[in-house]
């Protein structure tokens, strides 16, 4: 069973292992969060003057992989966007604005607690309604358990888990209030499964199918809908950046992340609850997993992850 999917643009396990330097840059950009952020918004809103049938996206995670491809649909679709990432944002709007989109962007850690409350400051000041919200951000870090560093696997939780349920808290009840919006949560066909060698990568997304799963049935009748993003295996850079290269599921076939991304957008308009997405082995294996002893499950999975140093041993 493989399992791991790409949800961000984001720096690899080694770049959050020093916490002061990780959080220094994020916590300078979001220290004043009406004056660093509102400007990216306001600019969005004013290229939308006058085009009332535009709506807004916000998309973390966008500056590659799936959050990239997803951003693509979205400004396709008539779709203003706000890509948030803590690299590459301006490079990639760019090349969203090269096929006429309206794009604005912030660079912002969502692994910090200032760098994610600087996202939703701006965001809100802004004052344009959200209409589709894709907590896209997140990490991978592999390895075994015992021997992966503490402050990656922490900072993995803080991504993964805690930015997604700050910025629901945050911009969901405006959402509510208005009784519009789509709400996309990247979670993984390994949330289906026990995840040995990447256990806090697993265990996180197992915690946001849930969530979503949780949070769509509390606002069921408002007119906000939440639907999950189950990708598998996905062609991006999350296994060179959580130090997964010499593992089976790094080295095997994978997804096109473009194609995940139309998955994703097809069944968030639909307003459907959940999505495996990519290949028809994504959805047997999410079909096995249902079925199956958790133990035969672990085992499984940890044939693909299991860096193969290890197995020679």
């Amino acid at each position: 069973m493989t399992t791991l999917d790409d949800t961000s643009g984001l720096r690899d396990a080694q770049a959050t292992s020093s916490p002061a330097q990780a959080t220094s840059s994020p916590a300078q950009a979001t220290s004043s969060p009406a004056q660093a952020t509102s400007s990216p918004i306001q600019a969005a809103a004013g290229q939308a003057q006058g085009a009332s049938d535009r709506k807004f996206a916000v998309i973390t995670g966008a500056s590659s992989g799936i959050g990239y491809e997803f951003a693509k649909l979205c400004a396709s679709e008539n779709f203003d966007v706000f890509v948030v990432a803590d690299q590459g944002v301006e490079e990639a709007a760019e090349r969203l604005r090269a096929t006429g989109a309206a794009v604005s962007t912030l660079q912002a850690d969502l692994s910090t607690y200032d760098g994610t409350e600087g996202v939703a400051a701006a965001i809100q000041q802004g004052g344009r309604p959200v209409d589709i919200l894709a907590l896209n951000a997140g990490r991978a870090v592999g390895g075994p358990f015992l021997e992966t560093d503490l402050q990656s696997d922490l900072a993995l939780i803080d991504l993964n888990v805690e930015s997604v349920v700050h910025l629901a808290k945050r911009l969901l009840p405006a959402m509510v209030a208005r009784g519009e919006g789509r709400v996309l949560i990247s979670s993984s066909i390994a949330a289906t499964m026990p995840g040995p060698y990447y256990a806090t990568y697993a265990a996180s997304k197992s915690f946001l199918l849930s969530f979503a799963e949780a949070i769509r049935y509390e606002i069921k009748d408002t007119g906000v809908s939440v639907t999950a993003l189950l990708p598998g295996p996905t062609d991006t850079e999350i296994f060179d950046r959580g130090g997964m290269q010499n593992t089976r599921i790094a080295q095997g076939s994978k997804d096109d992340p473009a194609e995940v991304a139309q998955d994703a957008f097809k069944a968030l308009m639909k307003g459907d609850d959940k999505v495996v997405a990519g290949s028809v082995k994504n959805l047997l294996q999410t079909m096995v997993a249902r079925v199956s002893p958790e133990r035969f499950k672990a085992t499984q999975h940890a044939a693909q992850t299991k860096p193969k140093d290890l197995e020679e041993e």
